[in-house]
């Protein structure tokens, strides 16, 4: 056993997919992986930095892992990695800083570091990437779902968003290779698997074939028909006719997207340089609604954009209730270096953030209260996931809903058929249907 490596990820399911590929390339190299709480002689903090608690916490945690092993070595990667690396520097102890690409040779370059305390920054210019990093799974890690990362990158420059900064240019991976992968997840095993990228709808418009999501999805979707699939997050405008003709034809295909709205005010949208007003988005839920009945929409909204009045967020409140959503994420803006929002004029005070955030959680509870009871009496599949205690285990439905159940006969990655029995926040109480098989 060469040593022992430590992980911590903070941010999006592309980050989360990605240190799953980095623990595999250690594990695969003689490495034991043991928790971030334990003793480690490698600490790798995969970092974000969408917003500027991104940033503190990053920095928080790099300054963590330097407390526990001032005698380790410190790799930090990811987004905050890319876009500030001068930052990450002037933290003592750290040894190794790699950006959102070269994440393939993290392991070579912690083990040329060998005893040397030294440091080491490989960041390079982002916008002259042009390929897709593959990092393939090498290892394949123990849990009930699986991400697979087709596509990197983001051109679509919203005005608050650093992403395109840190990710750079729409990088897609081939189909073939997408397949290879998805087949090694298949026969390791994993009854759902997340297709995830910074921007998933943009997929395939730098490959010469000419592809787009819906052809991937086409060619994966028949591979396994036990086992799920489901799509990480997807601009509303980019739900084609072609991808809603798969969700109905492919009972595998998890009844759910997640369609960030970012704001429920056209004037705001407009600032934003979001590709569509608040009438496009409803209309094209209330086409995925007819088509998909039952579907789950979740999105994303921020408060306290510059400028956001009291009235533009009113009016959005009412908008987000009329739209039903079945769980919202709530995030406060927070000005990011670089991004034009960061200069605009009217900044809102972070109180008035705080209120606002407030409200729309509230809403958004009593969204998901309503949502999940449409299901009460129902049996839906559950992929098994989590053990809780006392016999408890809890999982998600094909259409995201959280469920808790209690059983001794089931093991983590199984689906099993669960009768909703009681709403509870956010969750759902089950209990095991046996005639259901």
């Amino acid at each position: 056993m060469k040593g022992r490596v430590a992980f911590y990820t903070l941010g999006c399911k592309v980050n989360q997919n990605e240190t799953e590929a980095l623990t595999g390339m250690f594990k695969s190299r003689g490495y034991e992986v043991v928790d971030f709480e334990d003793p480690a002689d490698v600490y790798v903090i995969n970092t974000c930095t969408v917003t500027h608690l991104g940033d503190r916490k990053s920095r928080q945690m790099i300054r963590k892992a330097v407390k526990a092993n001032p005698q380790a070595k410190i790799v930090v990667t990811g987004c905050y990695a890319q876009t500030s690396p001068g930052e990450v520097t002037q933290i003592p102890g750290v040894n190794l800083v790699v950006g959102t690409s070269e994440r393939g040779r993290i392991v070579d370059l912690v083990e040329e570091l060998g005893d040397r305390k030294s440091s080491l920054t490989l960041v390079k210019d982002i916008k002259e990437q042009k390929v897709f990093e593959d990092i393939p799974l090498e290892k394949i890690i123990e849990r009930a779902r699986a991400y697979l990362k087709v596509q990197e990158g983001c051109e679509q420059f919203c005005s608050y968003c650093i992403i395109p900064y840190a990710r750079g240019p729409v990088r897609s991976r081939s189909i073939g290779n997408t397949i290879q992968e998805a087949q090694k997840l298949i026969r390791a095993g994993f009854k759902e698997i997340i297709l995830t990228g910074i921007h998933l709808g943009a997929y395939g418009k730098d490959l010469k074939e000419g592809v787009e999501l819906a052809d991937l999805l086409a060619e994966l979707l028949p591979l396994a028909p036990e086992v799920r699939w489901r799509l990480s997050s997807i601009e509303p405008t980019e739900v084609t006719a072609r991808i809603l003709k798969l969700l109905v034809e492919y009972k595998n295909f998890c009844p759910h997207l997640h369609l960030p709205l970012q704001s429920a005010h056209d004037e705001i949208l407009k600032a934003m340089n979001r590709p569509y007003t608040t009438k496009e988005y409803r209309d094209i839920v209330t086409k995925i609604r007819t088509k998909v009945p039952g579907i789950s929409i979740t999105t994303d909204i921020m408060v306290g954009f510059p400028g956001e009045r009291e009235e533009q967020f009113n009016q959005g409140y009412e908008f987000v209730r009329e739209m039903a959503f079945s769980d919202i994420h709530v995030f406060k803006y927070s000005p990011r270096r670089g991004t034009p929002a960061a200069e605009f004029p009217r900044q809102v005070p972070p109180p008035v953030k705080e209120e606002r955030s407030r409200k729309l959680i509230l809403l958004a509870e009593e969204l998901a209260k309503n949502y999940s009871r449409k299901f009460l009496g129902n049996t839906l599949d559950v992929l098994v996931e989590t053990y809780l205690s006392h016999g408890y285990w809890e999982g998600h439905t094909p259409n995201y809903l959280k469920v808790q159940f209690p059983s001794c006969g089931v093991s983590r990655g199984q689906i099993v058929p669960v009768k909703i029995k009681e709403v509870q926040g956010k969750k759902c109480l089950g209990e095991i249907n046996p005639s259901v098989s």
